[in-house]
Parts: structure tokens; sequence; C-alpha cells
């Protein structure tokens, strides 16, 4: 029987869960008129694992840039909604500044941490986090070790404060997780893909290397300066040792691998994961905190694909499509069940089209 092939990105199954995933985010909009204060503050801390698990998940796992200095941004996010909201500028827009903020020193400090690549770009970021947490630490207004607090929220009711606040992160986790999603769908994202896998095969065959790093390196910084002014506003106080503490990099690299790195839905699942996790044994202390990293080395080593990688392999489950699978056509439903499993492997070209490699 003769086969033929088809390329195909959406799938019935895909488009049923994205509408349903987009039907969800605008209900969650209800939250803080139906669940208790409670429910209403963990789900604002789970946006904020969303948003960093997808946005470390994207410079890792498509854009090959291992960073362990990613708090360097979420610190900073918070520090500049501070500073803005003691400027004068309304404390949310100063939030959402904030994290834009983050989304600049990253523009200016890319000019010389790209050209730094594996293990000197991750040793380099972290660096860099701790100098910034020094320099942090020396504004008056910060009080060096001691912190100081989001004092304009103080003039919010409690229950207006955890639905604005609540509201505000629900956004800033859609927005982020849209505009990633709308990049990895780009040839920008097929371009940062082919970077992560062959650098120089992608500069030889025209892609703009150190453009397409800079805008992914960019866009994650956002994400974790949005994600650190939404955990100001759930906190208020603001420490630069525990706003620009590397936990914050070993939690989106815990939820990144357990979830499954490479993949869209995958970080997102190692969230939902990790805040379970959390919200179970948090009060364990250290031992949770040796729990974590153990966990994250045993998926390492004995599930590298995390939970997603390997469902997707198996099942041929993708539910957001950013990448491609190539069908089979004209032949038996069990080999077409194989077949399906299997990524597709990469084309010569720098515009790979498959999801992962």
């Amino acid at each position: 029987m003769t086969e033929t092939y088809k390329v195909q990105r959406w799938t019935s199954r895909s488009i049923v869960s994205t509408a349903l995933i987009a039907a969800l985010q605008f209900a969650l909009l209800a939250a803080p008129f139906v669940f208790s204060a409670n429910v209403v503050d963990h789900l604002t801390t789970l946006f904020v694992y969303v948003v960093l698990a997808i946005t470390w998940n994207a410079l890792a796992g498509y854009g090959g840039l291992v960073s362990v200095g990613q708090q360097l941004f979420f610190g900073f996010g918070a520090y500049g909604a501070i500073r803005l909201s003691q400027a004068g500028v309304p404390v949310y827009a100063a939030l959402a500044l904030g994290g834009v903020g983050s989304a600049v020193l990253a523009l200016i400090v890319s000019s010389f941490m790209l050209k730094l690549r594996a293990g000197e770009f991750a040793i380099g970021m972290w660096v860099l986090a701790a100098l910034v947490q020094l320099l942090v630490s020396l504004d008056p207004i910060i009080q060096g070790a001691t912190g100081t607090s989001l004092l304009a929220l103080n003039s919010f009711a409690p229950a207006a404060r955890r639905a604005d606040t609540y509201w505000f992160g629900l956004v800033a986790m859609a927005g982020v997780a849209l505009l990633l999603f709308l990049l990895l769908r780009s040839r920008l994202g097929a371009a940062m893909q082919a970077i992560r896998d062959n650098e120089e095969a992608a500069r030889s065959v025209g892609v703009r290397v150190q453009l397409a790093k800079r805008i992914m390196f960019v866009l994650a910084a956002l994400g974790a300066g949005m994600a650190g002014a939404v955990w100001l506003a759930t906190s208020i106080s603001f420490q630069p040792n525990t706003y620009f503490g590397v936990q914050w990099t070993a939690y989106m690299i815990f939820m990144t691998l357990v979830g499954g790195i490479g993949t869209f839905e995958g970080p997102i699942l190692g969230a939902v994961l990790f805040f379970a996790v959390e919200a179970a044994f948090g009060a364990e202390g250290v031992w949770y905190l040796i729990g974590i990293g153990a966990a994250a080395v045993g998926f390492a080593l004995l599930l590298p694909q995390g939970i997603w990688g390997w469902m997707e392999r198996r099942y041929a489950l993708r539910l957001l499509p950013v990448g491609y699978v190539l069908k089979l056509q004209g032949v038996d439903a069990g080999r077409q069940h194989g077949f399906a499993r299997r990524s597709v492997p990469p084309p010569p070209a720098a515009m790979r089209i498959s999801e992962q490699s």
C-alpha cells in the first residue's frame, strides 16, 4: 500500500484542549467571588510558579540557555516595584513596570552575558545575580538585609488587595504564556531550537543567533520579573536575601525537569506538582528541600524527558502544539499509532519543525 505523509500542527484534540484552557483562564477571573481567601492566595502562588517554570523552560528547553541566575530578574522585578511605588507611581502600575524593568535589565546585560556559553553562562548568571543583590542591599530605601515593605498596598482593604493581586497574577501568567506560545510557534521559535541543537550550524544557514538569543533572554527575564512583582504583592515585604536567593532558580529547574523540559505543557504540569508537594510537605523544613533535590536528580537520571515528555512520546499527546508532527497516511492503524509516538527528525536547515529533539 502506498504511504503518504501529512505535516500537521493542530488536531481535533489540541483544538479542544486549547479552547478549554482558554475558557478555564476566563473562568478563573471569578475565583475571588467564589472561593475563600485561602484558596485565592494559593492560586496566586500557583500563578507565580507557572510563570517561573514556563519562562525557564523557554530559555533552557527551547533556547539552550541554561541559567542558574534567574533569581536576578525575580528579585529585580520586586525591587523595581518598590522603587517606583516610593516615587509616586500607583502601586499596581509600579508592580507591572517592575516586571518590565527586569526585561530592560536583561536587555542591557545581554550585551555581554550572551557572549558566554554553556557552563560559563550558567555560572556567570549566578555571579551577576549575587552582584545585583549586593548593590540593591546598599540602597538606603532597602535598609540592607532588613529590607522594606510595599507600603502603598496597606491603603487597600485586605479583601480588595487580595482580589486585585490575584487578578494581576492571573493576567501576568496568561499574558506571558500567550506571548511564549506565539513566539515558539513563529520562525523565531524554530530558530531558537536550531541554535540550541547546533549554534554554528544555525548561523551558517542565516539564523541571526545573537538577536534570537537576546529576544528569548529578555522574554524570560520579563516573566521572572513579573513573577517577582506578583510575589511582592502577596507578601508585601521585601528582603534582598529572599528575593535574590538561588532557591528560586532551583524551583524553576525542578518544575521543568519533573514536568518535561522542551515541551510547552510539561513545565505547567511541573508547577502544579511542585505546588501540591509544597502545600503538603513545605512545613517539613530542610527535609522538604532535600526531598525536592533528590526528586530532581531522580527525574534527571531515570526519566530525563519528564512526566509530560514521557506521555507525549508514549501516547502522542499534544494539547498545546508549538511544533509539527509528521503522520503517515495509507497504513494500518497499528503502524500509524506507533509512528505518531516518535518525534519528527529535524531537517538540515535551521528552521526545525519538530517540537523537541
